[in-house]
This record gives structure tokens, sequence and C-alpha cells, in this order.
């Protein structure tokens, strides 16, 4: 008689796990969209904003009316928009190409530029100069583009550096080209007194 005792416990116990009283996650229990509830005086479920809040988007999810639809459309779409044409060079995107080129192209093609960087001390074959010819008169596209697809023996930066962030290095670089190049009499006063006396530019 215990066995059979044992046994249906044993199945009413199995029979208490299959009880589906508490289901999914996403099955539990929830107002759903415009449900009614005598929670609130008004009879809604759903929470209108606070008088003088301002709807705003943000994010890489702007736009979309869920977090799980449209994150990687947005993102290319802003990419695509941000690669169209070069934004307007300003103190702050001249920084920020100095930040990153600093980070992402200085070991090789060194901080002036010219292609002695530490890679290329070590052994790793020496980037061509900014300052030739043939890079000073390039468009800043085909710049822009070198960063996204890489050329030669360099890979490119397309994953790794964002639209904008390429084109405020494509701005540095030019910066650089015009340290190099520009006519000392083009130089402000005090510059053009430090060079005529041999000290730092």
């Amino acid at each position: 008689m215990k066995p059979v005792l044992a046994a249906a416990i044993a199945c009413a116990l199995l029979a208490a796990g299959c009880e589906r009283e508490m289901h999914n996650m996403y099955e539990q229990p929830r107002f759903d969209p415009d449900e009614g509830s005598t929670l609130w005086p008004d009879g809604r479920a759903d929470r209108p904003p606070p008088a003088g809040s301002v709807p705003a988007a943000t994010g890489d999810i702007a736009g979309t009316s869920s977090a799980r639809q449209g994150r990687q459309e947005i993102q290319e779409w802003r990419e695509a928009k941000a690669a169209q044409s070069p934004p307007p060079v300003t103190q702050a995107l001249l920084q920020r190409g100095q930040d990153r080129y600093s980070i992402y192209c200085l070991p090789c093609h060194s901080p002036l530029g010219d292609g002695e960087g530490p890679v290329a001390r070590h052994g790793f074959p020496n980037p061509p100069t900014y300052h030739q010819p043939r890079l000073r008169d390039a468009p800043d596209r085909y710049l822009f583009d070198v960063i996204t697809g890489g050329h030669g023996v360099m890979y490119g930066y397309g994953d790794r550096v964002a639209p904008l962030d390429r084109w405020a290095i494509v701005a540095y670089i030019r910066a650089l080209q015009l340290s190099q190049a520009v006519p000392v009499a083009e130089l402000p006063p005090a510059l053009r007194d430090k060079v005529a006396a041999g000290g730092p530019r």
C-alpha cells in the first residue's frame, strides 16, 4: 500500500508543477493600453504626461514605437546622413579630430602626419606623408573614404570610428597639412616672431 501512496503523492506534485496560473513574463498581470482602472479618479490605467512636459525622442531608437524595432535602420540612416557631406569646420570639430587622430592615426602617421609614427619606426611599412602633393590636392571625400574602407595595408575604420568623427579627422589632417606649408608671411605676428627667432611654433 505504501508504494501506491508514494506514487499518488508523486503524481499530485507533478500535476501541481503543471499549473498555469503564472504564465510567461510577457503574460504577467498588467493593464493593457487604454484599459480602464478604478485606481485613478479618471478611470484610466495609462497616465497622461505631467503638465508642461515636452515630448522628446533621443537615442538610437528615437522616433520608433518600440525598442525592438527600427534600431538598425535608424543607425544606418544616421550614418548615411553623416557621411554625405562634411560638417562646418569649427574649433570643437578640430579638437575632436585631434583627439580621434591621436587614438587611431598617430601610431602610424605620427603627430605631424609625415608617416614616421611609432609603428613605422618598429619595422611596419611607412604610410605616405600627408604633405605630399597628391594628398594635399586630394578631395576631403577621398580621405574620408580611406578612413572608412582602408587602403593598402591600412585596414578600414568604418566600424570603429563614427562618420562625424571621420570628418573631424579629415579636418584635423587638413590643419596638419596647413601647419607644414603655410607661408611665414601669412602667420599671425606673434607666431611670425617665434619662427624668426627659431623657437617652437
